[in-house]
């Protein structure tokens, strides 16, 4: 099993071309991935090249609300 590779904030706003505060917006919308905490008590997220990678290919999807 190959490892994923994971992008920080600079990257992912290099990769969309968008301002931190549109892609919070979008993460907030649930129309972009939200990435992963490092550490759940702590701020530092990153973000999976491939989910990145499936956003631009229009492939990503959201995952399913679950009730």
């Amino acid at each position: 099993m190959a490892a994923r590779k994971v992008l920080r904030m600079p990257k992912v706003l290099e990769c969309t071309g968008w301002s931190r505060s549109t892609l919070y917006a979008k993460i907030k919308d649930n129309k972009f991935p939200g990435g992963q905490k490092l550490d759940p008590g702590g701020h530092t997220r990153v973000w999976f090249e491939d989910d990145i990678e499936a956003y631009q290919r229009g492939e990503w999807k959201p995952a399913e609300a679950v009730a």
